[in-house]
């Protein structure tokens, strides 16, 4: 079937209906009739999301210990805990769509789920926790500052105060390349050497070309995107080349140039082989950030027990109040 096909469940009207709300620019929320489609988008898209969060805790917490100073300790510390709930506003708005979060979870776990390529790589130094900071937060930013107007309202809401978190996170990632980039010879190298891995990565981030992106076309027509993926990465690009002058660092493309007609920032073909890979669970890091989250939700399995076994017992009081 054509995924842009309503499914025999859905009945004319009502879908019909439904688009008219979207080309009025109407909100969708969780009691309001939507194909099963949409449902189905929705749900995989917030879902990647929201382990995209969690996994993304992984590359910067191992460096909370062996940040070099108690400011940057703290700072950090802080970014991680804004991920986790990042992560959950997210999972609670995948569940105002009829899916339950332990399944989610157990799919990523598993390896069935998908979530950010970018989380795959390895953070070998200090600076790259601050390349992260303002390459990838500044791509999430242009991706999410988007979603913030998508057509699901719980989405859409819960972007909100995200972006303005990850604001901070783009700040703080900025802030530790500028002290690095007016440091030593060796930190600069480091800046530099961080910056070489990273940039086409955070490129990577805004998924595969519109060429060959299976699902944007679906979630453009129900306005859950609002720009398609190589105009956002345009975007990113345009934004970024600015502040790698500003830094005096150099992106690793020899074929970045600024087109005058346009105004855009052009820059050379992206290895989608390497994409690929990743997605397919062939990075450099993809074992191990699976394994650590399959570690941390069994250590976890007590607090779980022991946080459904007091609503239990809440729940039994009231009912005994009531009574």
């Amino acid at each position: 079937m054509n995924p842009t096909t309503p499914t025999p469940a859905d009945d004319a009207s009502q879908l019909a209906a439904f688009e008219a709300r979207i080309a009025a620019g109407e909100s969708i929320e969780p009691k309001d009739w939507m194909p099963e489609r949409y449902r189905k988008q929705l749900t995989r898209m917030m879902s990647q999301h929201a382990h995209s969060e969690i996994v993304g805790m992984l590359p910067e917490g191992n460096w909370i210990t062996r940040a070099p100073s108690l400011r940057r300790k703290l700072s950090l510390l802080a970014k991680v805990q804004d991920e986790a709930g990042h992560g959950l506003y997210i999972y609670c708005g995948t569940e105002t769509l009829g899916v339950d979060r332990t399944e989610l979870v157990d799919q990523l776990l598993d390896g069935r789920a998908k979530y950010s390529s970018i989380f795959n790589y390895p953070t070998l130094t200090w600076a790259d926790i601050g390349v992260i900071g303002w390459l990838v937060d500044g791509a999430a930013i242009v991706n999410q500052t988007v979603l913030a107007k998508a057509s699901y309202g719980p989405y859409a809401r819960a972007m909100i105060r995200i972006c303005k978190e990850e604001n901070f996170h783009k700040r703080q990632g900025y802030e530790i390349c500028t002290v690095l980039a007016n440091g030593t010879p060796a930190q600069r190298e480091m800046l530099q050497d961080a910056v070489n891995r990273f940039w086409w990565p955070s490129l990577m981030m805004f998924g595969p070309s519109d060429t060959n992106s299976p699902n944007s076309a679906e979630l453009l027509k129900w306005r859950v995107k609002r720009k398609t993926n190589d105009e956002l990465r345009q975007r990113f690009v345009n934004l970024t080349v600015p502040q790698a002058v500003a830094l005096r660092i150099t992106l690793p493309d020899p074929d970045l140039r600024l087109n005058s007609a346009t105004g855009d920032w052009e820059f050379g073909e992206i290895d989608w082989s390497e994409f690929h890979a990743v997605v397919r669970g062939e990075g450099p890091c993809n074992r191990e950030r699976l394994e650590a989250r399959r570690t941390a939700h069994e250590d976890g399995a007590w607090v779980r027990a022991a946080a459904t076994a007091y609503a239990a017992k809440q729940q039994g009081n009231g009912a005994t109040v009531a009574a």
